[in-house]
């Protein structure tokens, strides 16, 4: 790769990783992890192509889809007796916030729902892409893309509403 693309790819790696990681974390369910180890798949299979990439009118948007399908990919691959960790690890909030039992609840309850109705909440709503373009993302149709995300919100909606009672009452 020649310097200058060189330079054009660490730049757009350096601004998007955050981004990338924050996006990872949400597919994850807060495995983070695994969230680190999907943006460096990402970011090594941008690099590989960085030439035609940078071409492209929406490299954010190719990375954030090569992000997604990494992730799907990877739960396709994972052993049925992996699983992760109910509980996440205590750290300090870098954001320094009174809603971190609120985000832990919400990562819970992402982490129950299926992978793929995961990957369509986060494309859906956190990406706020449009029907089209996450099921171009997951290689589905629109049809099944308003399917799953109507199934999705609605178990996650169960799910927050079982969780937040339980975080009310404690």
């Amino acid at each position: 790769m020649r310097q200058a693309r060189a330079d054009e790819y660490a730049e757009f790696a350096a601004v998007r990783a955050g981004h990338l990681y924050r996006a990872a974390c949400l597919l994850t369910a807060g495995d983070t992890h695994l969230a680190e180890d999907l943006v460096q798949e990402t970011l090594g299979r941008l690099y590989i192509s960085w030439g035609r990439v940078s071409r492209v009118g929406n490299p954010a948007g190719y990375a954030q889809t090569v992000l997604a399908r990494t992730f799907l990919a990877h739960q396709r691959r994972r052993s049925s007796s992996e699983r992760a960790t109910a509980e996440l690890p205590d750290r300090p909030d870098e954001h320094a916030g009174h809603d971190t039992p609120l985000r832990l609840t919400l990562l819970e309850a992402l982490g129950r729902l299926p992978a793929k109705d995961r990957a369509v909440v986060v494309l859906r709503y956190w990406e706020d892409r449009s029907i089209e373009e996450t099921a171009q993302v997951m290689n589905a149709s629109s049809a099944a893309v308003r399917t799953r995300c109507v199934r999705a919100l609605g178990r996650l909606r169960e799910l927050l509403g079982e969780d937040l009672g339980e975080y009310a009452h404690s």
